[in-house]
């Protein structure tokens, strides 16, 4: 029986083919997104909207998660801006994971430590999955201030009938860098990260594996439900001063009329770059300034992470089981496709 043997063992991560955790990955992490994406919504607002005290919508999340759905509902106000999350999630997540397992898999081949082959995996992993993801976020932040087209709720200076009408509009308006708006903010904020969250995560279960199982078996679901929390959570912790910047510098109108106007009416000041945001920040808002919001993005971080990896590691176990009875035509395909 196969169960005698080793290959009835999960595999160590080198034996889980490249595809799989592709795929895996690519299932999980949109998966995720998704599911989070009503969360997200809440915090681009509470970071997003003007801050003079008399106008000030939204006190917290609770309240804010509250009132959006109440006056917008979920689908055009929770879940506004969930297309161009979803095309850029689906790409990015897949040309993520499998740029972390390649790098990570000849770093470590290569007997570089560990923890560095993790953290380096991390940041190229979302270096090359920023190409996609960037023009994503810039429509999603957009439009989930936005809320629906004509929203009369909220005032955040766009209204696009879409994904599409908002692509055209800002490429026609602003030019095609303008999708690549806060392109330094974001991978600033995303890089760190996604190392700190995989480098943690790889540890956490490699602490977990080591303490709370027999070797070999896998971990219980709810152990890579906590692990990947705390992973999350903890990365998405140390990072918020760079969300906060990275939500300021993407949101801001760019061209010099309504920048005038823009100051004038609401106090908020332009920065052009990501250090004399935190600066600034800091100087006018103290240290809660730079964390604002670190309430929703670490709740935010902590589920979708736990979330992403729970998802990744249930598909590479199907994928596993069906490669070893090999009722999967797509894995022995895509495995030939592979090898050639």
């Amino acid at each position: 029986s196969a169960h005698g043997d080793h290959h009835g063992v999960y595999p160590p991560y080198f034996d889980v083919k490249f595809i799989q955790a592709i795929v895996a990955g690519g299932i999980g992490g949109s998966a995720a997104d998704c599911m989070m994406h009503s969360v997200d919504t809440v915090k681009t607002r509470l970071q997003g909207q003007p801050l003079n005290r008399s106008t000030i919508k939204y006190h917290n999340m609770v309240q804010a998660y509250k009132l959006i759905y109440r006056e917008e509902g979920i689908l055009r106000g929770l879940y506004a801006g969930v297309t161009p999350a979803m095309l850029g999630s689906i790409p990015g997540t897949a040309l993520y994971f499998g740029i972390y397992e390649f790098t990570k898999r000849n770093l470590t081949a290569n007997n570089i430590p560990e923890i560095v082959s993790h953290l380096t995996a991390g940041s190229l992993g979302d270096l090359a999955a920023s190409i996609v993801y960037v023009p994503s976020e810039v429509l999603k932040t957009r439009m989930q201030l936005q809320g629906k087209y004509n929203n009369p709720h909220f005032v955040s200076g766009y209204n696009y009938k879409g994904t599409w009408h908002a692509a055209k509009t800002i490429v026609r308006y602003d030019g095609f860098g303008a999708l690549f708006h806060g392109f330094r903010a974001t991978i600033l904020r995303d890089v760190p990260y996604s190392a700190l969250q995989f480098a943690f995560y790889e540890q956490f279960k490699k602490f977990a594996k080591n303490n709370y199982v027999n070797s070999g078996e896998q971990l219980p679901l709810g152990m890579d439900l906590l692990t990947g929390s705390l992973a999350g959570g903890i990365a998405g912790a140390v990072t918020t001063p760079l969300d906060v910047v990275k939500t300021l510098l993407q949101t801001q109108p760019t061209d010099k009329s309504k920048k005038k106007e823009a100051i004038a009416t609401t106090g908020t000041k332009h920065y052009s770059g990501i250090i004399e945001g935190l600066i600034w920040n800091y100087k006018n808002q103290g240290f809660a300034g730079l964390f604002r919001g670190i309430g929703p993005r670490v709740f935010w971080t902590s589920l979708q992470s736990a979330i992403m990896f729970v998802i990744y590691e249930q598909v590479l176990h199907v994928e596993e089981d069906l490669r070893k009875t090999e009722d999967w035509p797509p894995s022995k395909l895509a495995i030939r496709v592979a090898s050639l």
